[in-house]
């Protein structure tokens, strides 16, 4: 279920990582996978696809994400900022709650 991550050292290289991960196993097409794509609607990924990327990313990049991660994202590009911070490769995304971050940094010591 992992994927080769050697290429991602920064937020575009994990957004684009991602795009492809949605695009090959879901088949979306990519036309629809911009930074401001609703995960659900604009990409059509139902909340099953969206934990089980979530799964690929935890698995590819050893990074945890705490329970109720999908009630802090909504878009592409927040996922990516997430998970791109979780790695320690972005600053803290401003979008999260105080509590989220806590669950996040007690759970991944690599968080920026």
């Amino acid at each position: 279920m992992a994927r080769p991550t050697d290429d991602v050292q920064n937020w575009m290289h994990m957004f684009r990582w991602i795009v492809k991960l949605i695009r090959d196993e879901y088949e979306v097409d990519e036309s629809k996978l911009v930074r401001a794509a609703v995960l659900e609607t604009d990409c059509g990924l139902m909340i099953e696809d969206i934990e089980a990327v979530l799964g690929i990313i935890a698995e590819s990049f050893a990074v945890r994400f705490p329970p109720a991660t999908l009630d802090e994202i909504v878009r592409l590009e927040e996922l990516c900022m997430l998970a791109t911070w979780l790695k320690g490769l972005y600053k803290r995304p401003v979008f999260i709650s105080e509590a989220f971050e806590a669950r996040c940094r007690a759970l991944n010591a690599t968080c920026g």
